[in-house]
């Protein structure tokens, strides 16, 4: 199932980016035309850019939801009602995420502006603004992301051996000495996985953007996998082939990372 459902694609999609198709008729070889049609396209340099902040700034997720993880590894009381909360996010769909940020962000109405405005400051219209509209996505991207690298280290810090925190502590270990000398490298695992996760997840974006702002204003907040879609399967014309060519440098890019969390991941495994 692997294998025919995601292993091959990969072949295909790299052997449909040598061709110029609309997805129906005949296929016509093209060779490196669509590769080298990209290294002049503006729209791709936008959204390349805009991917590398997504890459940056998606993994706040990873400090953040350790942090929510150690708050909610507690035995006090309603705590089963606020790891609820804290979940909740994750198992929304991207769709209403993307819904309920796009009321939070309304210049008229929105909970943003009205706050802004209880301090006296002018009102912004982030997602139609060039300069903040992917910072803005990235923020309603963090929310659910948090959530899921939250849980995550809650199975990570399930599994931290008691006997080493008893030890620590009888060294007057405590605090950040805690954290970082003795928790942090029991939660290795569960850090490689959310790291991975995350790129993924900034590499792969697609929804909530195509929720809140449809690549605008004027395709300032596109990214590679939406760039992708607008060329291969919306009005822009069905280019099956020049939409294969943006994949497969995403694919390429998503390798590049992926590829070096594991060598390091290998490297220090070896290394004990």
């Amino acid at each position: 199932m692997f294998v025919l459902y995601v292993i091959a694609p990969i072949f295909q999609s790299v052997s449909i980016s040598f061709y110029q198709w609309d997805g129906l008729g005949a296929k016509s070889w093209v060779g490196t035309e669509n590769y080298v049609e990209l290294m002049d396209d503006e729209a791709f340099y936008t959204s390349l850019k805009n991917n590398l902040i997504w890459l940056l700034l998606y993994m706040l997720a990873i400090p953040a939801g350790l942090f929510a993880a150690l708050f909610l590894n507690q035995t006090v009381r309603g705590i089963r009602i606020y790891k609820s909360l804290f979940f909740f996010p994750f198992v929304i769909s991207q769709v209403v995420v993307g819904l309920v940020f796009s009321w939070f962000y309304d210049p008229t109405n929105g909970l943003l502006n009205i706050a802004l405005g209880a301090f006296g400051l002018d009102p912004v219209a982030v997602l139609a603004n060039e300069d903040w509209v992917t910072y803005g996505i990235i923020v309603a991207g963090l929310w659910p992301q948090t959530a899921y690298c939250m849980i995550l280290y809650l199975t990570g810090l399930n599994a931290v051996d008691p006997e080493q925190i008893e030890a620590a502590r009888l060294d007057n270990a405590r605090g950040v000495k805690m954290l970082w000398y003795v928790i942090l490298p029991q939660l290795k695992p569960a850090t490689f996985i959310a790291m991975v996760v995350t790129v993924i997840g900034a590499l792969r974006s697609f929804d909530l953007i195509s929720i809140m702002t449809d690549g605008g204003p004027w395709g300032s907040s596109r990214v590679l996998a939406f760039y992708m879609y607008e060329q291969a399967f919306s009005e822009y014309g069905f280019r099956m082939g020049y939409g294969a060519a943006i994949a497969v440098v995403l694919f390429a890019i998503m390798m590049v990372y992926i590829s070096g969390f594991l060598y390091k991941m290998y490297r220090d495994e070896k290394g004990h």
